[in-house]
């Protein structure tokens, strides 16, 4: 009976691993192309036109308090009177892609847009969007063993070792700026040439929320880190990464 449960343990735990993979890399390839290309209109729910800024605000607030509730202490702390810290990485990446994939999904447009860049300009735009595109991956590159989908936890316990705590890293692109991930996301949320209502509404509360979501971290990280991380907000900016290499 041990060995049964041991094994219906362990293909829960896979399930769980592979599922927050796949729909990760699905829900962030959407999102990427939604950065891209802007809304793919697949739902219409035919609203008036200032409702449907109201609901696209909401798709996003809904987005914000998920992804930046889940990841407090607080919020982890009281996740783990209920399921093993092994799950918790998983368990987030499956919550984040479920509430990405409503944004995507469920994204109204407002209409015609504002601005449109035309000719270089639109060229400009475009080769923006690549190389933040490429430095988002510069970004993961930098932290070595980034697990965004949770899953070494997870690999850990099945193989029984021990999962050890991640050190404070600085090396690539962190630095030249704190939150590098952050940085190159804001390029591409800005380089769209084709600036609508919606698009705006998405542009500012997206860069409000990344602004706010950095500061918070910052929190945290000075409480896992101490005076190591302390000096290394003297060195190196947040956001924008304006004093050049720091080696």
């Amino acid at each position: 009976m041990q060995d049964a449960i041991s094994v219906k343990k362990q293909v829960s735990a896979r399930f769980v691993m592979h599922s927050a993979v796949l729909f990760g890399r699905l829900s962030m390839l959407a999102f990427v192309l939604f950065l891209l290309l802007g809304s793919f209109n697949l739902v219409d729910m035919h609203l008036q036109p200032s409702a449907e800024m109201v609901w696209d605000g909401l798709l996003s607030s809904l987005f914000f308090l998920q992804h930046s509730g889940m990841i407090r202490r607080r919020f982890r702390a009281w996740l783990e009177k209920r399921i093993s810290n092994c799950y918790h990485g998983a368990v987030f990446a499956l919550a984040s892609s479920l509430a990405l994939a409503l944004v995507v999904v469920f994204w109204q447009s407002s209409g015609p847009p504002l601005i449109v860049l035309h000719g270089s300009l639109r060229w400009i735009a475009r080769g923006v969007f690549i190389a933040a595109a490429a430095g988002i991956g510069w970004g993961y590159w930098s932290l070595g063993g980034f697990d965004p989908f949770g899953v070494g936890p997870i690999k850990d316990k099945l193989s029984g070792v021990r999962t050890q705590a991640q050190p404070l890293i600085v090396r690539g692109s962190y630095l030249w700026v704190r939150h590098p991930l952050y940085f190159f996301c804001l390029l591409m949320i800005w380089s769209c040439p084709d600036l609508s209502a919606d698009r705006l509404l998405f542009n500012l509360s997206w860069t409000v929320w990344i602004f706010i979501g950095a500061v918070l971290e910052e929190k945290d990280l000075l409480s896992e880190f101490g005076d190591g991380y302390r000096k290394y907000q003297k060195k190196v900016p947040m956001l924008i990464p304006w004093k050049g290499f720091t080696p």
